[in-house]
């Protein structure tokens, strides 16, 4: 999987750019891991980021576009081809250090880009 896969909407996934998926549910492989606090659209490098709730206290996590399998629409749920412990190890996603690191999302490519399933 290259960095490019990793950071673009599939066109099977159901996604319709411009689409307001704030608040959507997000379902993991193995579980459900909370909902979308925001998204991304950039080109080459839209993402989501998973407010965890009580699964992971007070952690947002960010996750590449490329590893979301399906969106259904109706009932407002993501679905991300990644379980929950490859989400939890992950990365932990810091606002301020995404906007002040040049390399900051690099990190998340190289994490789910190697934990693929």
């Amino acid at each position: 999987m290259s960095a490019f896969d990793i950071w673009g909407y599939h066109s099977d996934t159901g996604y319709l750019k411009g689409a307001d998926i704030v608040g959507y549910k997000v379902e993991a492989a193995d579980g459900s891991i909370g909902k979308i606090d925001k998204h991304s659209e950039d080109v080459g490098a839209s993402y989501l980021v998973v407010d965890t709730g009580v699964w992971i206290f007070g952690k947002h996590v960010l996750l590449p576009a490329g590893t979301i399998e399906r969106i259904d629409v109706i009932g407002e749920t993501v679905y991300v081809n990644r379980t929950k412990d490859q989400i939890k190890d992950a990365p932990e996603y810091d606002e301020a250090k995404r906007a002040g690191e040049s390399d900051y999302l690099e990190r998340f490519g190289r994490y789910y880009g190697e934990h693929h399933m």
